[in-house]
């Protein structure tokens, strides 16, 4: 964020080639992860050892991203349109390319990375739950990452949604979008059912199970503009020791959206909406099976999964005290 557009956006469009760079490196980033591009060569390096078919997926995701995030340093969230399109730059390729390395590498079968649409809807997912959740720190940091086209429809600004005497119509445009994150929970469990390998399976549904119990916490909540919304951390850990097979992680999602269900408001402009596409998810997400037990787990796997959580509960505690701050200034 430091980094001027002169320098960045030319930066962004080349990204891709530095991979084959072996001394390229900057330095004179200010943020906290500026090591990563410091220290460049000993990722690059790693890079170049790869078998080719890895590397040719890596590359093209880097170019396309690049020039993706560099569209939207100087173009605005509009649209619902641009809104999946900005998510698609920055985490739909993602979901595409990781895609692409589980088949190249045969983990996993090819239409994993062939089917584009289900990759990106699994990106999309994930992205957008961060950005609803996310509102109140993205306004302290002067980013907008919520579509125009709906908080427009609520407020004059997109800063305004934090006013207290706004809060039922923020909450009413909060439910909305999040309503529209709810649309990718079908593709979701259908790119889950295909996954054949369980580390591949854990590293994709573990994200997954924890972005659909968010958007249940975050769901008519108007704690979203005045703070962090979090999952308990016990909720947390309970997830990643059962997200490990995709029944169980069709009954963690058909919970979430119950919850979600239990709280629409009559009176919210989109409850038609969430609740035809929940009536969506419950057919595929019927549970049919009891959820693993999670005595079954070695000790390294739970102590893992332990760390897992301490440390995102680290950082979710971080980003509280953050806004509490802001708040507490912005009262003084």
């Amino acid at each position: 964020m430091t980094i001027s557009l002169e320098t960045k956006v030319p930066m962004l469009h080349e990204f891709h080639s530095y991979l084959y760079q072996p001394e390229w490196r900057y330095t004179e980033s200010k943020e906290k992860d500026k090591q990563v591009l410091e220290d460049f060569p000993t990722i690059s390096l790693e890079f170049r050892n790869l078998a080719e078919v890895y590397q040719d997926v890596i590359t093209d995701v880097c170019r396309k991203m690049g020039v993706g995030m560099a569209e939207y340093l100087e173009k605005k969230v509009n649209s619902v349109q641009d809104w999946d399109k900005y998510c698609h730059y920055v985490a739909g390729l993602v979901g595409i390319g990781l895609s692409r390395l589980f088949s190249a590498s045969e983990l996993e079968d090819p239409i994993v990375g062939q089917d584009v649409e289900l990759a990106n809807s699994m990106g999309l997912f994930l992205q957008k739950t961060n950005i609803i959740r996310d509102y109140l720190q993205d306004q302290l940091e002067g980013r907008e990452f919520w579509p125009r086209e709906v908080w427009s429809r609520y407020a004059k600004k997109l800063s305004d949604l934090a006013k207290p005497e706004n809060a039922d119509m923020a909450v009413q445009c909060l439910n909305e979008l999040i309503t529209n994150a709810l649309h990718h929970v079908p593709d979701v469990l259908k790119y889950l059912s295909r996954l054949k390998n369980q580390s591949v399976f854990n590293f994709c549904a573990i994200p997954q199970a924890m972005a659909i119990a968010t958007l249940a916490a975050c769901y008519n909540n108007k704690q979203v503009f005045r703070g962090v919304v979090k999952i308990r951390k016990g909720q947390a850990v309970t997830m990643m020791m059962d997200a490990t097979n995709v029944q169980a992680v069709k009954a963690i999602i058909y919970q979430y959206v119950e919850e979600i269900y239990q709280k629409i408001p009559s009176t919210d402009p989109s409850s038609n909406k969430t609740q035809q596409i929940i009536a969506s998810v419950r057919t595929m997400s019927l549970p049919s099976s009891t959820i693993v037990s999670r005595n079954h787990y070695s000790p390294i796997y739970l102590s893992c999964a332990m760390l897992l959580a301490a440390l995102s509960w680290q950082y979710l505690s971080a980003m509280s005290k953050t806004s509490e701050e802001y708040i507490q200034a912005s009262e003084n």
